[in-house]
């Protein structure tokens, strides 16, 4: 009797949140703020884009070099045989080792603003790929608190299959005995069994869930995940209204603001493109020395320097298409910060009604699991005296376990739409969470590099 009554205090007593406090309790339990420092340090795709960035970086010393000097050296050798007969003191065979050197300098002076448009072009681009780097970060971050949570969740469901596992098991020792004084029939040891077996398909399958929610925490934030600590909702960060979440995303998400800066960038690329058509002026000198020409021992010196002017008439129409392409790409581009601040608004609008929604469903998934376990302690007391069959005290069993596994999954999808919307209005950032983290400053990286005019090797040491 006193087995009995523990299982049924096990049903009844047994919460999600304790579940999830035995799932985190541990001294150095892992929080969702120290799983998300990892994925911003760590994860492969973030470093990824960090690469991409610093690699956009060098576009703009790219663009500067066009009015840099080209300085280049050349040099030659080779040999000529002699035979002069007749010619007085010319006469007689020789061995000539002809040669020279020299060296060549460039100076663009004016290439119709070409290189000043491009520079600027190259800088609205590296600012573009900051934004995208800040999306990077938010989708990061947003994957990894998902990946959190959905560990906890299937934790908790685990834990709430052996749960009703075991008490199925012990129903069915229960009933096999009633059967054996003639209490019930062979029916109900049947249904019994039955809604066994069903536990033990249940307990697989959210065990599955569990091992692929694992893999999925391994790749976003590195390791494996141990003794996790409760997440905790972000609404405390969000705006008061989904209005004011709308207006604040339209102003700060990174993906409108890097949409900008590439509009920006594709209207300069029209004005590079008109410049092939203007005036280049240049200016070059060089200085060369060459020997063994004509006798062995002579030399001979020169330099010069020569101004140039170009003045494009008509190059068969290609300067001609590649500015009405630049300007049919800039239209595309600014299309495109139409599109994204679509997508932006649309997305706080269905964030924003999904956490509503979880909060709803956790007041009513609460109402019920009380109202289950209320039901499942009346369905048990009947069935004592007859009243209520195997099968009742088996669905009432079912009916409170998937009231509970519906909180769990309710909590989990508060705290995770919250995430949503804190990405959504473009503020899901290492700042904004206030990880403890050092904040990687893309700055950095361009400032070592946007002016350099030698060197091979990387500020990284590559």
């Amino acid at each position: 009797m006193t087995k009995k009554r523990g299982f049924q205090r096990s049903i009844l007593f047994s919460t999600v949140a304790g579940l999830a406090v035995t799932f985190a309790a541990a001294a150095a339990a892992e929080t969702m703020n120290g799983a998300l420092a990892k994925a911003y340090m760590g994860n492969p795709t973030l470093n990824s884009q960090r690469a991409a960035l610093r690699a956009t970086d060098e576009g703009v010393a790219i663009a500067k070099s066009g009015m840099r000097p080209r300085v280049n050296a050349s040099g030659s050798v080779g040999y000529t045989a002699r035979s002069a007969q007749g010619m007085g003191a010319s006469s007689g065979n020789a061995d000539l080792f002809p040669g020279a050197v020299g060296v060549g300098i460039t100076q663009p002076l004016y290439d119709g603003l070409r290189t000043l448009n491009s520079t600027r072009a190259a800088e609205s681009q590296v600012f573009g790929e900051r934004e995208g780097l800040r999306n990077q970060e938010q989708n990061t971050l947003l994957s990894g608190a998902t990946a959190y949570m959905n560990v906890l969740r299937d934790t908790a469901t685990v834990n709430l299959q052996r749960n009703n596992l075991e008490v199925l098991q012990e129903q069915l020792r229960q009933t096999r005995d009633r059967f054996n004084v003639g209490e019930v029939t062979r029916t109900d040891v049947a249904q019994a069994e039955a809604a066994l077996a069903g536990g033990h398909s249940q307990l697989s399958a959210a065990e599955a869930n569990l091992k692929a929610s694992i893999a999925q925490y391994r790749q976003v934030i590195g390791e494996q995940p141990t003794k996790l600590a409760p997440g905790r909702s972000l609404e405390s960060l969000l705006p008061k209204s989904q209005t004011a979440a709308v207006n604040l995303a339209l102003r700060e998400h990174p993906a409108i603001a890097s949409a900008l800066h590439n509009a920006d960038a594709a209207e300069l690329q029209i004005k590079v493109a008109e410049g092939a058509l203007l005036p280049q002026v240049g200016l070059s000198a060089n200085v060369s020395r060459s020997f063994d020409n004509n006798v062995r021992g002579d030399a001979l010196s020169s330099a010069s320097i020569v101004a140039q002017l170009t003045v494009p008439l008509y190059d068969g129409g290609q300067y001609y298409a590649q500015t009405r392409q630049a300007k049919e790409k800039a239209s595309q581009a600014n299309i495109s910060v139409d599109i994204f601040r679509d997508q932006v608004r649309a997305a706080v609008v269905s964030s924003w009604s999904m956490l509503e929604a979880a909060r709803s469903q956790i007041e009513a998934s609460t109402a019920q699991v009380k109202a289950n376990e209320i039901a499942l302690a009346g369905v048990r007391e009947e069935a004592k005296v007859g009243q209520r069959t195997t099968y009742d005290v088996l669905r009432a069993q079912q009916d409170l376990l998937q009231s509970r596994v519906l909180l769990v999954t309710a909590q989990r999808d508060r705290v995770v739409a919250s995430y949503n919307v804190m990405a959504a209005i473009g503020r899901l950032t290492a700042r904004d969470l206030n990880l403890r983290v050092a904040g990687y400053d893309p700055k950095v990286h361009y400032d070592q590099v946007k002016d350099k005019w030698i060197g091979l090797g990387t500020p990284g040491g590559r």
